[in-house]
């Protein structure tokens, strides 16, 4: 390692934020090569304990770092996340860069292009340091789906950081990066941002370009950025935000906002609902002090909270699961064995070819996935199953928007349940699946949401709270997500 580490006495270069490493790389504090040099080296030095990455680029991170360097000496003015390490998800095509979505099935693909948002951190002068571990493409709540290795909660080893996302929550709550992107498809960002102690927003459908992610459910997939605190959130927004004409789905409009401007406004008048079908018999005891405890907090700085009911709000799981599985199963078809992914080495003809290709390349879970998609989709039960499931999507969307036209937010737990032991809920996919019932109804309206922690359990595990927005309520869902955040102080 370089003499450089002295330029930063005292300072745990893992749990530096966005803003400070930025700030003191532009200003010529320290430079962009010694903070790559830092974060890899800690990424060496503890990821075999965590098992966050599946892919750490080392060699072009220090040529991304020396470039940056490079132009800083030349006088030109650098991007505003200069010098910042981020890691992303392994769903996320990276030009060169492996990139698996976790699965036997694209063990070896190298990507030929960098998804729109790896060309917008690129562009802002980011540097991208590994590829992060998840659930089999994105299905899952615990990172335990991965073909390649479990990823463990820092906070506690002998529990999961949650899914799909859990290698980069994971990645960040540990410090050895201190920015990820995620992907979110029924709550894959804000779930394991919630057991891992971070911050992790799901941005609007259609803020963030989807180009270069490796589709899941198309109509519910957003990639959203994950990070230690809701400023170092809303500068990593900024920077990923804004239409790409290579997505059909990118909102077309002119959409550019500065988030942390607005952060530290004051929030006295705000109108938040807390949504009565969160506070079931499911929801763990002490989440549910903690979110009331949150409420309390933020009715003392002025804002009004009232409880609300959405009465479509209790029954999105089910109909999430038929929507999501039947676009899998759609999206998941082109995987066949001819064309690329995982090839059996022995096959008699073409339909043996792509039958060994599919059950030998895709894990249990993204099985089952593809079934229940086919199985709704199939002649005779597409109307019973897809079809009503959309008609309630549409009912949902409606009574959402109903909420907002009188309130600023919703507010309620991220997740119904604690971190929960490694191989628990292995063999319930049922329970497994319960994970995700207060974050689903999110991706079915498009809506922003983000997961902040609010407290700490009796053994130290953390309390994630969820705040929902309305469509493009981003800011005032950062706003209010960091006057918590400063008011709580949480040391975790």
């Amino acid at each position: 390692m370089s003499g450089g580490f002295t330029r930063i006495p005292g300072k745990d270069c893992g749990f530096m934020s966005v803003c400070e490493i930025s700030a003191g790389v532009a200003g010529g504090k320290y430079s962009a090569s010694e903070i790559t040099e830092m974060y890899i080296e800690k990424i060496k030095s503890m990821d075999d304990g965590i098992g966050a990455f599946l892919t750490v680029c080392e060699e072009s991170a220090v040529a991304q770092a020396k470039a940056l360097d490079e132009k800083i000496r030349s006088g030109k003015k650098p991007g505003r996340l200069a010098g910042v390490p981020v890691a992303v998800k392994d769903n996320i095509c990276t030009d060169g860069i492996r990139t698996t979505c976790a699965s036997r099935m694209l063990e070896n693909f190298i990507p030929p292009y960098n998804a729109t948002v790896v060309e917008k951190l690129l562009s802002e002068d980011a540097v991208i340091v590994g590829k992060t571990n998840m659930d089999e493409f994105a299905m899952g709540s615990s990172t335990e789906n991965s073909a390649f290795r479990i990823t463990k909660n820092p906070r506690d080893t002998t529990r999961v950081p949650g899914g799909s996302s859990g290698g980069s929550a994971a990645a960040v709550a540990a410090g050895m990066v201190p920015a990820a992107l995620g992907s979110d498809t029924g709550g894959s960002i804000r779930q394991p941002a919630a057991f891992c102690g971070i911050v992790g927003l799901k941005p609007t459908y259609g803020l963030v370009s989807r180009y270069g992610l490796i589709a899941f459910g198309s109509s519910l997939d957003q990639i959203g950025p994950m990070t230690k605190t809701v400023e170092d959130c809303a500068r990593m927004l900024e920077a990923i935000q804004g239409r790409d004409d290579r997505d059909s789905t990118s909102y077309m409009g002119e959409y550019q906002q500065d988030y942390a401007g607005r952060l530290g406004r004051d929030i006295r008048g705000m109108r938040i609902a807390v949504l009565k079908e969160f506070f079931t018999d499911g929801l763990d005891s002490e989440i549910a002090s903690s979110v009331n405890e949150s409420v309390r907090r933020l009715e003392g700085l002025g804002a009004a909270v009232d409880e609300i009911s959405i009465p479509a709000a209790g029954d999105g799981l089910a109909a999430y699961y038929i929507i999501s599985s039947a676009e899998a199963s759609s999206n998941l078809a082109r995987y066949d064995g001819i064309r690329y992914g995982y090839r059996p080495k022995e096959f008699a003809d073409v339909d043996e070819l792509m039958e060994k290709s599919r059950s030998e390349g895709f894990g249990a879970e993204v099985k089952r996935r593809i079934m229940l998609g086919t199985y709704a989709l199939s002649s005779g039960y597409y109307d019973a199953y897809y079809k009503r499931a959309q008609k309630y999507r549409k009912l949902l969307r409606s009574q959402m928007a109903g909420v907002f036209e009188k309130y600023d937010l919703i507010l309620g737990p991220a997740s119904p349940v604690l971190p929960f032991k490694i191989g628990e809920r292995m063999g319930d996919p049922l329970q497994m699946y319960l994970a995700d019932v207060y974050t689903i109804i999110v991706n079915l309206a498009g809506l922003p949401a983000i997961s902040v922690p609010c407290g700490i359990s009796r053994d130290g595990l953390p309390i994630g709270l969820q705040l929902i927005g309305p469509h493009f309520g981003e800011a005032v869902i950062l706003q209010a997500a960091y006057a918590l955040e400063q008011e709580l102080k949480l040391e975790l």
